[in-house]
């Protein structure tokens, strides 16, 4: 497998660096290899499934749980531990795993693992020295190296199934398209259950041979705090961080002065977040875009190619289409599913096999469900989804077109808008909004501000304060799950 040994090249090369800092300690290459070896071994002991699951907070632990079961050619299952006790059980079935690469406090979390999984506990071993181990099958680029199960929009998880090849060949796409090194400096806060997480976070690090910086829980004043200390050069994170630490009013421009990137995904950026990061710390917040099934990154926004809301040009590789309802290509800068193809898109669903039919066109491209266009200069624009399109009056309007009007307001910190039925009109948007902190409700007030910036048939029915937001454990908001009483 070449991303293993590009990692374990790295970790050889320089065994003596601090490869990982988080929360309780610093991490050199060697510890992370010699864990890992300990891992494998005690893997060995207690399951032979071709699977291992691995549930952990972000932190060093991660790489060499991931180490450990590439290393023995077994699958690894990241385990997203704010799942319903259900839907837990159900990845773990569906995945087919009988033992968890995991800690105490996160068992104690989730009220224990589901039956008939085995727990390996982290803090419960000694780790030290080189221990004999005997691998059976070594990974080879078309084996399956990760199972992401994705929240989906209905129904249970799906197990996208990404192989060596695929995570290889994204994090070779965006070393090229940003020229990362080994004297960068990463930090970043997302789950490394999350695809962003694994494969930015995790993976590239480690492949580069590179340092990471990370903490378990989102703090704004803790982040501003790491990046003040430790100096980064990249800073990843989701959107609803990034309107967070622009409010941190300790954070000084110089704090994030060391970063060359600062980089967002997982959601479409609000307009009133960017510019007002931009006028706080004089960097501009670049985007990207992918998905679980794309290992994640196809797109990026360099910061001297910026456009407002481009995710940017597709990396080396990938190719991209933009279709009608019939599945034709549209005119240069149409609006229509964005769909892809490249090494890094996944080989399908985990035991789905009409689902993974089902999102490939004849041509091959992966069906993303996303709507956008592609401008002259081959930059995406990501203008909605497909399922979340409301049609007013016989007009397409998507979310976030009004949602970017609300997040202007100086008293609203996010909002959310989904259709309701209507008789008449076919449906009605209703906005959902949480506000700033010391702020007050005024839905005149707000709706005053919608007619002033939209077109009258966009205004939303009614606005209503939810606080907070219903998010995912990245911190995206999740419209499908507000409820229209």
């Amino acid at each position: 497998m070449k991303l293993l040994k590009n990692i374990q090249r790295n970790f050889l090369l320089r065994p003596w660096r601090i490869a990982v800092i988080d929360d309780q300690r610093s991490w050199r290459a060697f510890e992370l290899q010699f864990v890992a070896w300990h891992l494998a071994k005690k893997i060995m002991a207690v399951s032979d499934k071709p699977r291992i699951g691995i549930m952990l907070p972000t932190s060093g632990l991660f790489p060499p749980a991931v180490m450990a079961g590439w290393s023995l050619g077994r699958t690894i299952v990241p385990l997203n531990y704010l799942l319903s006790k259900s839907d837990l059980e159900y990845v773990c079935a569906d995945a087919g795993i009988d033992a968890c690469i995991t800690i105490g406090p996160m068992i104690d979390l989730i009220g224990g693992l589901p039956s008939g999984v085995t727990p390996i506990r982290m803090d419960q071993m000694k780790f030290g020295g080189i221990p004999p181990i005997r691998i059976s099958k070594r990974m080879k680029q078309d084996d399956l190296a990760v199972l992401l199960y994705t929240s989906g929009t209905s129904g249970r998880p799906k197990g996208v199934m990404l192989t060596a090849g695929n995570l290889s060949a994204n994090i070779d796409q965006i070393v090229d398209r940003a020229k990362f090194d080994r004297h960068d400096t990463m930090l970043g806060v997302l789950p490394q259950f999350h695809t962003f997480g694994l494969t930015v976070l995790t993976l590239l690090p480690l492949a580069i041979g590179c340092l990471a910086i990370y903490t378990a829980r989102f703090v704004p004043r803790k982040l501003i705090a790491l990046a003040r200390t430790h100096r980064p050069t990249v800073l990843v994170a989701i959107p609803s961080m990034y309107g967070a630490l622009r409010l941190v009013k300790e954070a000084a421009k110089e704090d994030l002065a060391s970063l060359r990137y600062v980089v967002s995904g997982g959601e479409p950026l609000p307009q009133a977040v960017s510019d007002t990061f931009f006028e706080r710390f004089g960097i501009r917040i670049s985007e990207g875009y992918g998905l679980t099934e794309t290992a994640p990154v196809t797109n990026w926004c360099l910061p001297e190619e910026w456009k407002w809301r481009s995710v940017g040009r597709p990396l080396k590789d990938v190719t991209e289409r933009i279709v009608d309802a019939d599945g034709k290509d549209v005119a240069a800068g149409g609006e229509g599913e964005i769909r892809i193809q490249g090494p890094n898109v996944m080989a399908g669903y985990w035991n789905l096999p009409q689902e993974t039919k089902a999102v490939f066109d004849e041509k091959g491209f992966f069906r993303t469900g996303d709507i956008g266009r592609i401008d002259s200069d081959g930059h995406l624009f990501i203008t909605g989804r497909i399922k979340e399109m409301m049609i007013i009056s016989g007009e397409n309007v998507f979310p976030r077109e009004i949602e970017e009007v609300l997040d202007r307001h100086p008293s609203v910190k996010a909002s959310a808008v989904i259709g309701m039925p209507d008789e008449s009109r076919g449906e009605l948007p209703i906005a959902f909004v949480e506000l700033k902190e010391g702020e007050s409700f005024d839905e005149v007030a707000l709706r005053t501000w919608c007619r002033e910036n939209l077109a009258q048939f966009k205004v939303p029915r009614e606005i209503r304060l939810l606080d907070p937001l219903p998010r995912n454990p990245t911190g995206k908001i999740m419209r499908r799950s507000l409820k229209i009483a």
